[in-house]
C-alpha cells in the first residue's frame, strides 16, 4: 500500500514540475517577443519618418505630396542584401562593359553634343570625353535611369534598417531637392537605391554637386543635358580634376620589381586609399628610374607630374600609373575596375581622333 502511495506522490510532483516549467516558458515567451513581433510595421514607419521630416523644418504639404503613394520595394531590400560577389579579372570585365557597340556610341554622342560639351568643359576644366565616358558607364547615355521611386526606395532601405541612417540622410536630401522644386515626388526616379538621373548621383551627391547648366532655375538632371554634364563637370572639378592631366596609364613593371610599392589592392575604405596613394605617389621620373615603362616597353612621358602605381587585380594583373585625376573618378565609385572602365572608354573616345 505504501509503495502504491508513494508511486502517486512522485506522480503528482512530476505533474507539478511540468505545470510549473510550462507556466515558467510561457512567460518567458511573453517577455521575449521574436523580431517581427517587435519591429513596427512599414506603414508605421512611415508615420515616423514623416514626423521626423516636419521636426527636421520642411512642410506637412511637401511632406505628405512626397509620401502619398509611398511603397515597400521587397526588390530593392534584396538587391541591397545581395550585391554580386566580384569574380573578374579587368581582362574578362573590361570586354563586357566596353563592347564595340557602347564605344561607337560614346564617340557618336560625343560628337551629337560637341558643342555643349565644349561649353561645359571650358567652364569647369573637365575635358569632355570624361564626361560622355561616365554617362555611357552610369546610364547608357541616359537609357537606363532607374524606374523607382526614389522616396519609396529610400523609405524601403531605412526600414530594412541595415544601413538606416544613410538612406535616411538620403531621404532628407531628397525632400530637400523636392522642396527646392527641381523635380516633383512623381518624376524623381531612380536605382533601387536611390541613384537618380542620367549622371546616377544619390541625393547627398545632388545637394552637393548638381548644377543649372542652362540658367532656367532647376537643376534637372534627368532630361536636361545641359545640367547633366555640367553637374558630372561640377563633381570631378570640385574633386580636384584638372583638365592638363589624362587619368592614368597602364604600364610594365620590370622582373624583380618591388610590388609593396604600389597600392594594395584592398584597402578598407576612401580614407586608407589616400594614405596608400600618398605613400605610392612618386615622380614619373622616379618610376622610371625603378624601371617602369609604358606599356610598349617605351620610356614614361618627360614631365613633371607625380603618379601612383595601381594593381586593380593582383601583382600578376594588369598595372597603371595613375594620376591625379584618378582620385577623383575614385571619388565618384570607389572601384578599381569601375574607374578602369572610364579610363579606357575615355581614351576610345579620343583615339582615333573624332572628325
Amino acid at each position: 500500500m505504501r509503495s502504491i502511495n508513494a508511486i502517486k506522490s512522485v506522480k503528482i510532483l512530476l505533474l507539478s514540475l511540468c505545470l510549473a516549467l510550462c507556466s515558467q516558458t510561457s512567460f518567458a515567451a511573453d517577455k521575449a517577443p521574436t523580431i517581427s513581433e517587435t519591429k513596427v510595421s512599414f506603414e508605421q514607419y512611415i508615420v515616423k519618418l514623416k514626423q521626423e521630416a516636419l521636426a527636421k523644418g520642411f512642410e506637412q504639404a511637401l511632406i505628405d505630396e512626397a509620401f502619398t503613394n509611398v511603397v515597400f520595394h521587397q526588390r530593392a531590400v534584396k538587391a541591397d542584401r545581395n550585391q554580386p560577389e566580384t569574380v573578374e579579372t579587368l581582362d574578362t570585365y573590361l570586354p563586357k562593359r566596353l563592347p564595340d557597340w557602347k564605344i561607337k556610341r560614346a564617340r557618336a554622342k560625343y560628337k551629337e553634343h560637341e558643342v555643349l560639351l565644349k561649353k561645359v568643359a571650358a567652364e569647369y576644366g573637365v575635358q569632355p570625353r570624361f564626361i560622355v565616358a561616365l554617362w555611357g558607364l552610369e546610364t547608357n547615355f541616359g537609357k537606363i535611369m532607374g524606374n523607382y521611386n526614389v522616396i519609396s526606395a529610400l523609405s524601403t532601405l531605412a526600414y530594412e534598417g541595415r544601413r538606416e541612417v544613410f538612406f535616411k540622410k538620403q531621404l532628407w536630401a531628397a525632400l530637400q531637392i523636392l522642396k527646392e522644386g527641381h523635380i516633383d515626388s512623381a518624376n524623381m526616379k531612380g536605382s533601387w537605391a536611390g541613384a537618380m538621373g542620367q549622371n546616377q548621383f544619390i541625393p547627398t551627391s545632388f545637394v552637393g554637386y548638381a548644377v543649372d547648366g542652362d540658367g532656367d532655375g532647376k537643376k534637372d538632371i534627368w532630361a536636361n543635358q545641359a545640367d547633366v554634364f555640367a553637374s558630372m563637370a561640377n563633381y570631378l572639378k570640385k574633386q580636384g580634376w584638372s583638365d592638363q592631366l589624362t587619368w592614368g596609364r597602364q604600364v610594365k613593371l620590370p622582373s624583380g620589381f618591388d610590388n609593396s610599392l604600389a597600392i594594395p589592392k584592398n584597402t578598407g575604405g576612401r580614407k586608407n586609399w589616400l594614405k596608400a596613394w600618398a605613400k605610392s605617389e612618386k615622380t614619373l621620373a622616379q618610376w622610371q628610374a625603378l624601371g617602369i615603362r609604358r606599356s610598349d616597353g617605351t620610356n614614361l612621358p618627360v614631365v613633371d607630374i607625380k603618379a601612383a602605381l595601381v594593381f586593380p587585380d593582383d601583382e600578376k594583373g594588369r598595372a597603371y600609373l595613375a594620376y591625379n585625376n584618378y582620385k577623383s573618378l575614385m571619388h565618384w565609385n570607389l572601384s578599381y575596375y569601375f574607374v578602369s572602365s572610364v579610363g579606357h572608354l575615355s581614351d576610345q573616345i579620343k583615339y582615333p581622333p573624332i572628325q
